[in-house]
């Protein structure tokens, strides 16, 4: 016997993509849409499929936990959680169809998907495969927390499925901004202020940084050209807006020049060391000659023999888990 399927839909002022979503799923048994107040023409545009169009008030801030809302609402045996710019590809509908025809399944599925940001399928840089937990059974999965991209929780055995979604991700970058340098920002700061966090000047390059060299380079968001340059610095900045916005909430706090500087030079010079290693072992990664390598090694003052071979073998070690996750 097939299982019933509840597509669950979250959506504000998407009257322009919230119609592919709903035609991407129209296949399911019942589809629910929870809608955050809009002011646009999406409540119209969501009961030309569904007459289960619910309205909410809308909280930017809690925007993920509002949507357990929508999953008690659903009737199903199994839940899909969408959010109005995303599509389910007709692979994915074949294999999630297939899955609920069997006889022994598990409480919830991570979902890969493709993200679409300035106009192109990021392939890199974290974006993918972006396994998300989004097919669940029902009474098995919600939101636990406020805090924005914490993921959907399941109590139960999960396993990850083949086929993908596509998000339409960020079409341009006052998009970008206002959602993730005022929104997701904002919400971020608020997680590390109920922490108790205790800014240090010294954050304010040492946090940014590590963001831009964990996208750009370690996780290779250089193969996207220009788009992963871009994406990688803006996702930077916007860790130092959050970080802005924590000191904000504390009062604009003092710290002495003195530290402010030494904290500063300290994050600078190890920024410096970093990107110097980076560089250095993306060159040595094209180069298939041993000599050659070994030539460059020689040629490389900031690093000694046994600096780079560590470092090197902890990368190795970091690509064989990152390529595991995909």
């Amino acid at each position: 016997m097939k299982l019933k399927l509840s597509v669950v839909i979250s959506a504000y002022n998407e009257e322009e993509k919230i119609d592919k979503c709903l035609s991407s799923v129209k296949w399911a048994d019942e589809i629910v849409v929870m809608d955050n107040s809009s002011t646009d023409r999406t409540r119209e545009v969501a009961r030309k499929y569904t007459d289960k169009v619910y309205s909410q008030p809308n909280d930017p801030f809690k925007i993920d936990l509002q949507k357990n809302t929508g999953f008690e609402k659903a009737t199903g045996d199994f839940i899909l959680s969408l959010d109005a710019d995303e599509l389910v590809s007709d692979e994915l509908k074949i294999e999630i169809t297939d899955l609920l025809e069997k006889v022994s399944l598990k409480d919830g599925y991570f979902i890969p998907r493709k993200n679409i940001i300035f106009g192109r399928i990021f392939e890199y840089a974290g974006w993918y495969p972006d396994h998300q937990l989004r097919l669940f059974r029902k009474g098995k999965g919600r939101f636990k927390t406020e805090n924005v991209h914490e993921g959907i929780k399941v109590d139960g055995e999960t396993e990850y499925l083949k086929e993908h979604l596509v998000h339409h991700n960020y079409e341009n970058i006052s998009q970008f901004i206002h959602k993730n340098m005022i929104i997701y920002a904002k919400n971020q700061a608020n997680a590390l202020i109920r922490e108790n966090y205790a800014l240090k000047p010294g954050d304010l390059i040492k946090t940014p940084s590590k963001e831009f060299l964990s996208r750009f380079f370690a996780r290779k968001g250089y193969q996207d050209g220009i788009h992963g340059l871009f994406l990688s610095l803006l996702m930077a900045a916007s860790h130092l807006v959050m970080l802005a916005y924590v000191w904000e909430e504390q009062g604009f706090k003092e710290a002495s020049s003195k530290r402010t500087l030494e904290e500063a030079e300290s994050e600078l010079k190890a920024l410096n060391k970093e990107l110097k290693f980076w560089f250095l072992s993306i060159k040595m990664d094209d180069i298939k000659n041993p000599l050659g390598k070994l030539s460059l090694k020689l040629k490389n003052k900031s690093s000694t023999f046994f600096e780079l071979s560590i470092k090197l073998n902890n990368l190795r070690g970091f690509r064989k888990v990152l390529d595991k996750l995909k």
